[in-house]
Order: structure tokens, then C-alpha cells, then sequence
């Protein structure tokens, strides 16, 4: 029975998948995104975001834990000096899974994982619209009394402007065209 194993073998030996796994780390350190299939990727993500986590804290233990998984030098430089100042803030969920499709040999799913801080293709228009400022009614009263106070002139809006707006109607059908 497979009670309790959580990770998935991928269908290689114990020794293989952590060297298959140590270089889709670097190279996703190195690309901020690589293309692989989803059992990989997700594989992955539980294989690299403890990493990124440990390199938050900037500490030669840290360096040293790190490195015994990357097996790079390059690698762990990248991590610790670019990506980490980049997820300080985060609190988690450094990576993105996105789908896709199938390949074409095998039909296996395939995905792009990114780390989510580093997305350059797609997303900013959210970013701007949620940078909106909103104002409130608080906010305009305390404008105008401000106005007041400093002895300009305020003008009220009135009912004048409710009044030009053309107010919408349906239009019947005429019965008697269609009669004919």
C-alpha cells in the first residue's frame, strides 16, 4: 500500500529525480520560466519553494542549505542577490503553473511554470486598474469645505443637469405594418 508518500517518483530512481529536479530549479532560478509537463512542474514546485523561502533570510547557513540542493553556484548567487530582494514581501506561492496543452508525441500535459514576481508577458493591465485611486463621500465633503474656507466660490450642482439628460423610451411596435 502507498499510505502516507506524498511525492511523486516521476518513474525514475531516487537519485535521478533529485538531479532532474536540481537542474529544472537552476533553470528556472536562471529563465524566471521553463516550459515542462505538469507532473514535473508540480514536482518542482514542491522542490523549489522551501528554496526561495530560505534565501528571504541572507545567512551563510542559508547559502550552504541551498547550495546542497542546487548544486550551483551561479544558481544560488542569482537566488540570493536578484529573486530574493524581488519575494521579500510575499509570504508564499512563489511559483505559478500555467497549462498549456498536450504534446504531440505523447499526449502528455504540458505547462510553463513562473515564478510569479518576474511575469513580464501578461497581467499589467490588472496592476493598473487596481491602482486606481478611489475617492469617497468623506473625502469629497472635506474638499469643498476646504474650498469654502479659503473664500472661493463653490457652485452646487443642481437638478438643471439631471433635467438635460434625454430620458430613454421604448418604442411600440406598430401593429398595423405588420398586418399588411
Amino acid at each position: 500500500m502507498r499510505h502516507g508518500k506524498t511525492n511523486n517518483h516521476l518513474g525514475r530512481k531516487a537519485e535521478h529525480r533529485r538531479a532532474m529536479l536540481a537542474n529544472m530549479a537552476n533553470s528556472l532560478i536562471e529563465h524566471k520560466r521553463i516550459t515542462t509537463t505538469l507532473a514535473k512542474a508540480k514536482a518542482l514546485r514542491k522542490y523549489v519553494e522551501p528554496l526561495l523561502t530560505k534565501s528571504k533570510t541572507d545567512s551563510t547557513h542559508n547559502r550552504r542549505t541551498v547550495f546542497s540542493y542546487l548544486k550551483n553556484k551561479e544558481a544560488v548567487t542569482e537566488l540570493f542577490r536578484a529573486i530574493a530582494p524581488e519575494i521579500a514581501t510575499r509570504p508564499g506561492g512563489y511559483t505559478r503553473i500555467i497549462r498549456t496543452g498536450y504534446r504531440q508525441g505523447d499526449n502528455a500535459e504540458m505547462c510553463m511554470m513562473e515564478l510569479v514576481d518576474f511575469n513580464t508577458i501578461y497581467g499589467k493591465e490588472v496592476e493598473q486598474a487596481t491602482a486606481k485611486k478611489r475617492t469617497r463621500r468623506g473625502a469629497a465633503k472635506k474638499t469643498d469645505d476646504v474650498a469654502l474656507e479659503g473664500g472661493t466660490d463653490v457652485i452646487e450642482a443642481t437638478d438643471v443637469d439631471a433635467e438635460a439628460k434625454p430620458k430613454k423610451t421604448r418604442k411600440k411596435k406598430d401593429d398595423s405594418t405588420s398586418a399588411e
